[in-house]
């Protein structure tokens, strides 16, 4: 075993620092199932000042691609989960061959001569030569797992001695790169005692384990897309906020033991504690994540919602777009659902003047028209009286006594309709506030007219 380990140099990690490690295969965008186990990975090096690795596992070269590779970095950046070392296995074939030679050479492995049953199978593939043990190991997460590995055979570790293929690559890769802690998914449960048996062949410290539970959708399946995005892109792409997939990733499994649900990046380094992950499935609810996005929504300054939400409003207006601004806020839990209600002309009122509804909708149930344009004329009065108000409430402080002393239906309503051409829409207030008293006097006086020439 030490002619072993000499033979081959490796990362060494006499200072007892923890390592840990993402390995995400290219042939696919970030998920957040990958997501969420390199940010527990993440957080668990960072709060124990360890280090953090990618190694893009990409020999697979049929699926592999540059472009998802440049996904999987550009997401991982995104949400802040930066890394200390990035490797490539595509790029590390030499390191393999040494040691499949040497394990061939060592009778730990074996060239075996195989009879194909079905087309494109070998004729010859490396076998690992299976010593029938027991194995058990102590995951942090489950405790203590039990594995008899007679039940494995001697199982193929690769295609040839320039082929290498998962389990070969991933012990000789944790290895030379010193991981101390490997936590993943528990679907990766059943690859650890083939994993722990060539460790023991190459002569490897055996890292410290933890499975992390099953991301689930809501109906406790395993999540796919299915069940709607399930992509990082995707959700960078309906304006979901990195704070808000962060926090709502982190609780996928762990609970600080707390009421606390909002925590910033240093926060959650600080606080993250893998005896505190749970065994059972985490559900992801999409609910919760636009709830902690709508939190992260609110947060942010009326400048920078200005500059996410002007783009979208493409030669409106700018300042009637930033009076817009609250209502928006109250209206939507993530960038993309703006979207959908300027789609349906949600906000065009507020530039454009609608004028082609009925004069008859102006009038408050059992009013009649002409106590209709008497109302419409005191409004218009009081607001020609009065400075300009950009607030509802102070825009309610002018009209309120007026439609309390004659009935708030019979003034709000032709007031608001007046305004919106639309059966539902914002508070008269909160439309004066934003449209102006240019625009409100113009539009009132538009109603008017409608319901003088309806007589």
């Amino acid at each position: 075993m030490l002619n072993f380990l000499n033979l081959f140099k490796k990362n060494s990690n006499n200072s007892n620092q923890i390592i840990t490690r993402i390995a995400p295969s290219p042939t696919g965008v970030l998920h957040v199932g990958t997501a969420r186990t390199a940010l527990f990975n993440y957080l668990y090096a960072r709060q124990n000042n360890g280090k953090f690795i990618v190694r893009i596992e990409d020999t697979d070269k049929e699926r592999s691609t540059k472009e998802f590779e440049k996904d999987i970095l550009d997401s991982l950046e995104w949400l802040g989960l930066e890394h200390d070392e990035l490797y490539r296995q595509s790029e590390r074939g030499e390191v393999y061959k040494k040691y499949l030679d040497k394990l061939i050479k060592d009778g730990k492995a074996y060239i075996s001569k195989e009879e194909p049953k079905e087309e494109g199978q070998r004729a010859e593939v490396i076998r690992f030569k299976n010593p029938n043990k027991e194995i058990a190991f102590n995951d942090l997460i489950r405790g203590e797992i039990k594995f008899d590995t007679t039940e494995l055979g001697d199982f193929v570790i690769a295609k040839s001695t320039d082929e290498p293929l998962y389990h070969l690559a991933v012990v000789v890769d944790d290895h030379e790169m010193g991981i101390t802690h490997i936590l993943r998914g528990d679907d990766g449960i059943a690859n650890t005692p083939r994993q722990i048996l060539i460790q023991e062949a190459i002569g490897a410290q055996r890292p410290k384990y933890a499975h992390l539970p099953l991301i689930l959708g809501p109906d406790k399946s395993k999540l796919s897309k299915r069940h709607g995005a399930t992509s990082l892109d995707a959700f960078k792409e309906q304006g979901y906020f990195k704070e808000a997939i962060l926090n709502h990733l982190a609780f996928l499994g762990w609970n600080p033991g707390d009421e606390r649900e909002f925590f910033s990046h240093n926060e959650l380094i600080k606080e993250f504690d893998i005896e505190k992950v749970s065994k059972g499935g985490a559900v992801f609810n999409i609910e919760k994540l636009d709830w902690f996005n709508k939190h992260y929504l609110e947060q942010i300054s009326d400048e920078d919602m200005f500059k996410k939400v002007s783009e979208k409003f493409t030669g409106k207006d700018n300042d009637t777009v930033r009076k817009l601004l609250p209502l928006i806020r109250e209206r939507i839990s993530k960038l993309s659902e703006l979207d959908v209600l300027i789609k349906d002309g949600e906000f065009e009122y507020y530039f454009n003047e609608s004028s082609d509804y009925e004069s008859e909708k102006l009038i408050w149930k059992k009013s009649d028209r002409e106590k209709t344009i008497q109302h419409l004329e005191k409004v218009r009065e009081i607001i020609s009286e009065n400075e300009e108000k950009n607030n509802p409430d102070e825009v309610k402080e002018l009209l309120w006594n007026y439609a309390e002393e004659v009935g708030k239906g019979d003034v709000l309503w032709p007031t608001r309709y007046a305004l919106s051409g639309r059966d539902k829409s914002p508070d008269p207030f909160t439309l004066i506030s934003i449209l102006g008293k240019e625009k409100t006097i113009q539009r009132i006086k538009n109603a008017i007219n409608k319901l003088n020439e309806g007589k």
